[in-house]
């Protein structure tokens, strides 16, 4: 298959949904944003912007078809992550840090909701029992798209998934400008909530993570401050105009409350770490030596150490301690709730635009 600016040589990528903001909110200009000149003609001063990350979100929705044509029980988590990302690589054109991978492939199973992709030497399979949340993003000149969607082979966990994509498409159909997050975790965590499961003769409610969030985007800066709760309470800060959020949602028959466990294999550059002072802190050549691989193959976007192992690092494990130590790089653990519950995830990437808000990783799919 073609990448995709092969596929759309004349760069009119598709668009994503288009929503109309909803009225009622903060902004009196919800109603008419749609077809006010002034709001038209701001809109198209972001359409290079518009263009990168719709490029992105088209490589995202054709690799997870991909994905989901040859993804099977028995395969081992390796081969799935590592086959999704080559082709996810080739459709996205990876160039640099121009365009290419936006973090690791998460595939966390079970009761582990996040940051779980395989490291070098893990034999874990993937199992007819397990419920996968498959999470991986691209980018096209740092704009990310984040977008996560959960699938499992037994039905018995068809009822959690509804009610976890249930809710983040109520989180994004309440997102809008001058929203306030916590009004977004509001309404996210009653439409969760409400939903219940029955697993092996034991009903649950399913609960919201209320430790996992959403949160907002800018180029090369997954995380970028705005966080978007899923349940209720918490930030009065409101979302702005043009701002980029990844609206996702957990939900989970545990405590509904995660914690590190398992091996690290998520990692990330500081976006605040100076980097004079970073180079000024280190003593071993090694770590040295490291930082600049991290540095010019991965920039301040997420890696693992299967990324590593694939520019051919070797024997880096201290060298990244040591980075880590120094707070120069974070690491990220798996995120796991209580052993033998289960959790799933659905995520879209959406931005306010002027004149309405853009699902901009909706697909035919959901």
């Amino acid at each position: 298959m073609k990448p995709i600016d092969e596929q759309f040589p004349d760069k009119n990528f598709p668009t994503g949904e288009i929503m109309e903001y909803l009225p009622g909110t903060d902004d009196q200009n919800a109603e008419n944003r749609m077809t006010n000149e002034e709001k038209k003609t701001l809109d198209n001063t972001f359409e290079d912007t518009y263009r990168d990350i719709r490029r992105a979100a088209e490589s995202h929705r054709q690799t997870r078809k991909y994905v989901r044509s040859w993804i099977k029980p028995g395969m081992t988590m390796i081969d799935i992550c590592e086959r999704l990302e080559a082709h996810s690589r080739h459709m996205i054109k990876e160039k640099g840090l121009e365009a290419g991978l936006a973090f690791p492939t998460g595939c966390s199973l079970n009761n582990c909701a996040a940051h779980y992709t395989p490291n070098a030497g893990d034999t874990t399979v993937l199992k007819e029992s397990d419920i996968c949340k498959i999470d991986y993003g691209v980018h096209i000149n740092g704009r990310i798209i984040d977008c996560a969607f959960t699938i499992s082979f037994d039905h018995k966990f068809d009822p959690l998934m509804e009610a976890v994509k249930e809710a983040t498409n109520a989180g994004i159909k309440a997102a809008g400008i001058d929203v306030r997050l916590c009004d977004v975790g509001e309404i996210i965590e009653e439409v969760m909530s409400s939903h219940e499961v029955e697993l092996d003769g034991k009903t649950y409610v399913v609960k919201p993570i209320r430790n996992l969030s959403g949160h907002s985007i800018e180029p090369y800066r997954i995380h970028a401050g705005k966080s978007v709760p899923i349940v209720k309470g918490g930030d009065q800060t409101k979302m702005e105009e043009n701002e980029f959020f990844a609206i996702e949602t957990f939900g989970s028959t545990g405590k509904g409350y995660v914690h590190d466990d398992m091996e690290c294999s998520h990692y990330m550059l500081n976006f605040e770490a100076d980097p004079v002072r970073c180079q000024g802190m280190l003593r071993l050549a090694r770590s040295k030596q490291l930082l600049h691989t991290i540095k010019n193959n991965f920039g301040t976007l997420a890696f693992c150490r299967r990324w590593l192992d694939r520019l051919g690092e070797t024997k880096y494990l201290m060298g990244l301690k040591d980075l880590c130590d120094k707070g120069i790089v974070e690491a990220y653990p798996p995120l796991c709730d209580v052993k033998g519950s289960y959790t799933a995830q659905w995520e879209h990437t959406i931005v306010l635009r002027p004149t309405c808000k853009e699902v901009i990783s909706r697909g035919e799919d959901y």
